[in-house]
């Protein structure tokens, strides 16, 4: 199977129409592959709070319609990875949406975990309530959004949902990298899955961007990795070695569920 991860950088000066259309040129160049994903937030950038209110759209606004075509004409399953959400309530979502390679779309998930704390994202945005997964037909796709790649507990769900490869899309910040490739080989090793983790470049409102998109196999092996500016990192990976990996080494078999909690 092969996927193409489009390290996008995110440049203040570039704007919000003008990046979709270079975003939808980038997908129609990986003609040939697989499957093709974008990273979080990059039609107005992760940090950029200020504008999301502004650039929010219907969940079938502009960048539907040009991520829908892109994929259509590359003929790719798309992780058109994910934009500002403002639904018809007028609450806003940090909102992934994924395409078949007929351009039709096949999944929408909603970021579970806000980064934030008390400020930005966490304040602004609500939050997902579904675990989702897009049935590929080489693999299983889990979808995950930057700061839910702390959170092994999604990553476990989407496993008893039948995932085999994660997707995680980000703008994770350049501060925190040594994190960013911590976690991804940890969920790819407690999992015994695919991770194709995607970050962007640039820099959103002035946070400068990890990039080192990463792809970890079911062993924790790094099969590729992107360096800091704007790359298309492409990997070639066999989507049956979870299936293997799971029959060597069965570790997701000795789980133990449900143990009572202790009083404090």
């Amino acid at each position: 199977m092969r996927a193409s991860l489009i390290q996008i950088a995110v440049d203040p000066d570039e704007s919000v129409e003008s990046r979709r259309e270079r975003a939808a040129s980038l997908v129609l160049a990986q003609r040939g592959a697989d499957l093709v994903v974008l990273p979080e937030l990059w039609p107005v950038g992760a940090f950029a709070y200020t504008v999301f209110e502004q650039e929010a759209e219907p969940l079938q606004g502009p960048t539907h319609e040009v991520m829908a075509k892109a994929a259509a004409e590359a003929g790719v399953w798309l992780h058109a990875g994910s934009f500002v959400e403002r639904a018809p309530d007028g609450t806003l979502y940090n909102t992934t949406l994924v395409f078949a390679p007929d351009g039709e779309r096949s999944a929408v998930y909603r970021k579970i975990h806000r980064f934030g704390f008390d400020k930005g994202e966490a304040v602004m945005m609500g939050a997902g309530e579904e675990l989702v997964t897009v049935a590929l037909p080489q693999t299983t796709l889990g979808l995950a959004t930057c700061y839910d790649l702390r959170f092994p507990e999604q990553f476990r769900g989407l496993v008893d949902a039948g995932a085999e490869t994660f997707v995680v899309a980000a703008g994770w910040p350049e501060r925190r990298r040594a994190h960013w490739t911590l976690l991804a080989q940890a969920r790819a090793v407690e999992n015994q899955a695919y991770v194709l983790a995607l970050s962007t470049a640039g820099s959103h409102a002035d946070v400068p961007q990890a990039g080192h998109s990463i792809v970890v196999d079911p062993w924790g092996e790094v099969l590729a990795q992107a360096g800091a500016d704007e790359e298309v990192l492409t990997v070639e990976f066999d989507p049956a070695k979870v299936g293997a990996t799971r029959e060597e080494f069965p570790a997701l078999k000795d789980r133990r569920l449900g143990l009572a909690t202790p009083p404090r």
